[in-house]
Parts: structure tokens; sequence; C-alpha cells
């Protein structure tokens, strides 16, 4: 019972692995007619395509627990929100998101000084 659709299952991951093959040799061909000044142009090896068959399965399997995990922490933020709107009546939140926002864009501020003050001494110096 469990291998009565096995011939079925194989003709249809071969047509598919062939349909995989002609994707990624159709967009190698489209990519290299592109001209070299072209910015979308990407610099891709010819044994990129024969590797399409066996990166598939990761990539679904990764898009499928994105997919999921999206899914899970949407719903984590809606009842949490839910919560939040009704038990908390003090905006401390914002309060907490202004002191970190102005805590981080500090040290920004502070690395990207020193940064110009380091690698543009000469130009800082002399306005």
């Amino acid at each position: 019972m469990l291998f009565y659709h096995l011939d079925s299952m194989c003709k249809g991951t071969l047509w598919f692995t062939l349909f995989l093959f002609a994707c990624a040799g159709y967009a190698y061909r489209v990519n290299a007619k592109r001209n070299p000044d072209d910015p979308k142009k990407k610099d891709f090896h010819p044994v990129a395509i024969l590797l399409a068959p066996f990166t598939w399965p990761f990539i679904l399997f990764g898009f499928i627990s994105i997919f999921i995990i999206r899914a899970i922490l949407y719903g984590v933020f809606l009842v949490l929100f839910i919560f939040a709107l009704v038990f908390i009546r003090k905006p401390f939140l914002l309060i907490w998101l202004d002191k970190i926002a102005r805590a981080i864009g500090d040290r920004l501020l502070e690395a990207n000084t020193y940064l110009i003050k380091l690698f543009l001494r000469p130009w800082v110096e002399n306005p």
C-alpha cells in the first residue's frame, strides 16, 4: 500500500527536476546575455544550474518554516496587543521605546563622529 503510487511520485519528481533545470538554465542564459554594465547582471557559475535540484528542498523547507514562524509571531503579537490595550493604561512602552531609541542613536552618533575624526582628521580640524 505504501508503494502503490511510487511510480507516479518518481515520474512527478523527475518532471519537477527537469522543470527546475530548465528554469535555472533559462535564468542563466538570460543573465549571460545582459550587457556587462547592466546593474541587474550577476556573476553566476554555470555549475549552479546542476545544483538546482539539490537545493530546492532546503529552500522550500526554509520558506515554509519562515512562514509558520511569522504566522505564530503575528498571532502572539495580536494577543499581546489586545492584553496591552485592556490592562495597561500608562504608556510606559512609549517612554521605554523613546529611551532605547535615544540610547541607540547616541551610540551611533558617537561611533560615526569617532570614525569621521579618525579618517577625515585634516578636513574636520580645518573647516
